[in-house]
């Protein structure tokens, strides 16, 4: 199973520059929160789908869904921008609109978690969210295979 950092930074450079060293990004720089399996670019456009009410295909062309930003021969690990409006849409979510999308996102396939740990799940991202809005940082995911 893919290990997929979910972190926020300041830049794209900054993000993209955790590739420097192994094991993804360092938790004493960035804010990260790991999430095997959790893939950037399919199970977070149907996130971003079900919290902003919008089909899968709108979801992923939106500037930044799942974008490379580093560099696509590498073989190790990957970095990949997550859109700035999935991260407003988990930073301003109350605990109540988790819990309706909770049940939905865990049955996605390629989630595959029962509602109670789902809605776990989508507390930790809406609070990086949350913390990457109050210091103007974007969200990124460090995938490696």
């Amino acid at each position: 199973m893919a290990m997929c950092d979910y972190y926020s930074a300041a830049s794209d450079e900054a993000a993209v520059g955790v590739l420097d060293a192994p094991g993804g990004p360092d938790p004493s720089v960035f804010d990260v929160l790991s999430l095997k399996g959790i893939d950037p670019v399919v199970v977070m456009a149907r996130l971003e789908g079900l919290l902003t009410d919008c089909a899968y295909e709108e979801a992923r062309a939106r500037p930044r869904s799942g974008q490379l930003l580093s560099d696509p021969e590498a073989e190790a690990a990957f970095v990949i921008s997550v859109s700035d409006t999935l991260r407003d849409a988990l930073a301003s979510a109350t605990d109540g609109q988790l819990g309706l999308v909770a049940g939905p996102f865990g049955a996605v396939e390629e989630v595959g978690l029962p509602p109670a740990e789902a809605l776990e799940l989508l507390r930790l991202l809406s609070g990086l969210a949350r913390r990457a809005v109050a210091e103007n940082r974007r969200l990124y995911c460090w995938w490696a295979l």
